[in-house]
């Protein structure tokens, strides 16, 4: 997959004070897109503009692109 989290998101939003269960209570990210950040799949644009916004930051501070031929 060429797109991957730069970070551990869950760690960072958990740092800036959203846990999963507040994240699940406010209706900022449901279930399936907690879990998929979790596993390292992708998420939807609007929940990549909700992370962006509770993180203050950019996409490009959380997504990086890469080949996996590159990795290796």
């Amino acid at each position: 997959m060429p797109m991957k989290y730069k970070i551990d998101i869950l760690a960072a939003l958990k740092d800036k004070g959203y846990n999963t269960n507040r994240l699940r209570q406010e209706s900022l990210l449901s279930e399936t897109a907690i879990q998929s950040i979790r596993h390292g799949k992708p998420i939807a644009w609007s929940n990549i503009e909700k992370v962006c916004a509770l993180l203050e930051c950019q996409p490009g501070d959380i997504l990086i692109y890469g080949n996996s031929e590159d990795e290796q």
